[in-house]
């Protein structure tokens, strides 16, 4: 979804039927009944009858249907398309700053719908909220419980703005393109851990009486002509990647939209593909949900609702003659009635019926100590040499330089961007016109966070724009921390993996700055805020290296409790860091012809997505998916392997191993289980089917069981059959390994079993 062009202007137009422009801030601060007038809605009953009460009991089925049988025609279509007929400019607004809306039907008690954004908290046209850290953090911290509390700031925050819907819940699996702008928002580029972290961060949304959305259903991996890319992919390594991803979060979060993407797939719009929509995602997950459109992405009326699209959104350009085509026969009567049967029942499932929400200040502070939480437990330690981290609190001096440490850290940009509490930092900067989306640095100063860690140092920085000046302050300085930033955001594609400066309107060349730092002062730290990888052409240069994320709205004082030890990083790569660009499946990234014509995205790589690929081409990454270093350190022993496979109920496989913490300060280890498959299979090396997170007090130790379980979302132990079209155990014999990464020398092998004869 992308912010509409009328917000960019300052003017927006309440709805086509209105003659009268007014400023956003104007607006929003009309009430409600004004606007839903100018609509041509209400937000009263507009008949003197008492409204008719809701179902309270019953199924949410059986509550869908029974105020489904009292709708006329008029008020199924409301349900179906966006609250405003279509506008050719874009000057959309919406009530309570949302980006999408449908009005509530006054006379059934049906509540209006209020959709916004919230991959990373709370979207930026609803109000202030707290910045999370980038939603790739939370699936650094490789801790599904964390992520629930993730999900839950956002589900109450948004509801605190009388928010209803989400459009949160990215699930692309970015390890097909690092470079891809929406890094940031992802859960990483293994199927599995993508789909249970997302799982949980829809579960926590979903908690606080919010309809969760998961999106952008399926392959929109790049933003490069993403409204034309053509996704070509065989259904086995769709099953085994993208789609294992969007079914794990479906099934496990019983989430309840799904948001179709803009890109096609095997030649067709995804929000009008059949197979996408009602073979797989409806018939065959049991998803019972709805699916809405991206902003947009919708392209027909007839081919989109009987392929499985529910609601389009945000206006009603196709779907506004829905009523039209169903009497001249060519949509069914019954598909009107299933797709708004699809969105009441979401709505009494998520409770929207049953608790009326309340607008209400949201819980900032309690919410930015969450946010600190998740990004001290997703940095990654990615270099310590000779124990340079944690810094000693009595050291002297410190040069802390570049990316405007001094007042800020950086945010992630596009629909998913966050109006930090206490507002941007900086100004806005536009860096792409025409582009839309702003840089936004959200109010933590790193700079002060480290002087209050080290009050008796002289603490100095430098902004990094003169390497010669920054060098001279390292040379000066016991410490050097240089503050690199990579900003990425929705409709636009990095130009690179460096450190490529996009911020500011003079760049920097970060990539030599680190240089020259490292050439003056051997103790050089660098602190890395990115969405996602960098190559590191300094690395044997530094002495320490950091990967902070986008830290969030406390991200200053996590980044120092970091630096100092006061928290010890336990964040773990939900991604691979190549080596180079050249690594990647596709050095280049494909781009369009131009902006009409469906061009072809070959993902000829199948389900060798991320570490996958690198395994199956023998090609040794920057730093592997699962890496990350403590400053603790920890053992792996005694691991064995139980085959419970050949019970009929459960089958499972499970590892035991005492996980013990071997060194002098409390830490946590992710202690990762990886699986081989048969060569029969093709499959790559190994994949990750399981962990656990451990958190030990130093000298301590735990023993503990992973349970692969071959009924679960993720079906680990199988693959996908393209003849039977169904998930296959087969024959042979398997390897399971375990280990604190994918990377080949980390794994050891627990056991082996055998499936058939």
């Amino acid at each position: 979804m992308s912010l509409r062009q009328g917000l960019r202007s300052g003017s927006v137009q309440v709805c086509q039927s209105s003659v009268k422009k007014v400023s956003a801030s104007i607006l929003l601060s009309l009430p409600l009944a004004a606007i839903l007038a100018a609509c041509g809605g209400s937000s009263t009953p507009t008949q003197t009858t008492t409204p008719v009460s809701p179902p309270t009991s019953g199924t949410a089925d059986e509550r869908a249907d029974a105020v489904l049988a009292q709708m006329t025609q008029a008020q199924k279509l409301q349900m179906v398309a966006g609250g405003v007929a279509s506008d050719p400019n874009l000057n959309y607004a919406f009530p309570r700053g949302a980006g999408g809306w449908i009005p509530g039907i006054a006379q059934l008690s049906i509540p209006a719908l209020y959709f916004a954004d919230g991959s990373v908290g709370v979207a930026y046209s609803v109000g202030p909220a707290t910045a999370l850290p980038s939603s790739i953090a939370s699936a650094a911290g490789w801790d599904t419980n964390a992520a629930v509390q993730y999900g839950t700031v956002i589900g109450t925050e948004l509801s605190d703005y009388g928010i209803n819907v989400n459009l949160g819940g990215n699930t692309n699996l970015i390890g097909r393109e690092p470079r891809d702008g929406r890094t940031f928002e992802t859960k990483g580029e293994d199927p599995i851990l993508a789909g249970k972290i997302a799982a949980a961060h829809l579960e926590g949304v979903q908690a606080q009486h919010v309809i969760a959305d998961m999106k952008h259903y399926a392959y929109n991996d790049q933003e490069t002509g993403r409204t034309t890319a053509n996704a070509i992919i065989d259904e086995r390594g769709g099953r085994e990647s993208d789609l294992l991803a969007f079914e794990i979060g479906v099934k496990d979060s019983n989430v309840q939209s799904v948001m179709c993407s803009y890109n096609l797939t095997g030649g067709t719009y995804n929000c009008e593909n059949s197979h996408l929509l009602t073979d797989v995602l409806k018939n065959g997950w049991g998803f019972s949900g709805f699916v809405m459109s991206d902003w947009l992405a919708t392209h027909s009326t007839v081919n989109a609702a009987n392929a499985g699209l529910d609601q389009e959104q945000p206006d009603q350009e196709y779907f506004g003659s829905l009523g039209t085509v169903i009497q001249d026969g060519l949509v069914p009567q019954s598909r009107l009635d299933n797709m708004v049967h699809r969105i009441l029942r979401a709505m009494f499932q998520v409770g929207l019926f049953d608790y009326p929400q309340t607008i209400q200040p949201i819980p900032a502070a309690a919410d930015a100590a969450i946010a600190q939480q998740v990004e001290e437990n997703g940095a990654v330690l990615l270099k310590n040499a000779n124990g340079q981290l944690p810094l000693n609190a009595g050291v002297q001096s410190i040069a802390v330089i570049g990316s405007h440490a001094d007042v800020a850290v950086l945010s992630g940009g596009g629909s998913a961007q966050v109006q930090p509490v206490g507002g941007p930092a900086l100004p806005s900067v536009y860096p792409c016109p025409p582009c839309w989306s702003q840089v936004v640095w959200d109010p933590s100063s790193p700079l002060k966070a480290i002087q209050a860690m080290a009050p008796g140092a002289n603490v100095q920085f430098a902004d990094g724009s003169n390497p010669t000046a920054a060098a001279s302050l390292a040379a000066s300085s016991q410490v050097a921390i240089v503050f690199v930033s990579q900003w990425e955001s929705e409709g636009m594609d990095l130009p690179s993996l460096n450190l490529t400066d996009l911020t500011d309107a003079t760049p920097i060349d970060q990539d030599a700055l680190v240089s020259a730092v490292a050439a003056a002062n051997p103790h050089t730290i660098v602190v890395i805020e990115s969405g996602g990888a960098v190559v590191m052409p300094w690395l044997g240069q530094v002495s320490a290296v950091l990967e902070a994320w986008y830290p969030g709205q406390n991200g200053g004082p996590a980044i120092a409790d970091l630096l100092f030890g006061k928290a010890n990083p336990s964040g773990k790569l939900p991604i691979t860091f190549p080596a180079s660009v050249a690594q990647l499946p596709r050095p280049t990234i494909p781009t369009p012809p131009d902006s009409t014509t469906p061009f072809a995205v070959n993902y000829f790589e199948g389900f060798n997505v991320g570490y996958k690929w690198y395994d199956s081409q023998g090609l040794t990454p920057l730093f592997p998916f699962g890496f990350g270093l403590s400053y603790t350190t920890f053992s792996l022993t005694n691991p064995a392997l139980v085959n419970n496979l050949s019970s009929t109920s459960d089958p499972n496989i499970q590892v035991t191993v005492t996980v013990a913490n071997t060194g002098a300060v409390a830490g946590a280890e992710v202690a990762q289980v990886y699986l081989g498959l048969p060569a029969s299979t093709d499959e790559p090396p190994h994949r990750l089917v399981g962990w656990q997170k451990v958190m030990l007090q130093p000298g301590a130790s735990q023993a503990i069981t992973i349970e692969v379980d071959e009924n679960d979302s993720s079906h680990p132990l199988s693959y996908w059959d393209e003849t039977s079209g169904a998930w296959t155990l087969a024959p042979g014999q398997y390897t399971v390994y375990l280990g604190d990464s994918s990377s080949a020398a980390s794994l050891t092998t627990v056991g082996t079993f055998t499936v058939g004869s």
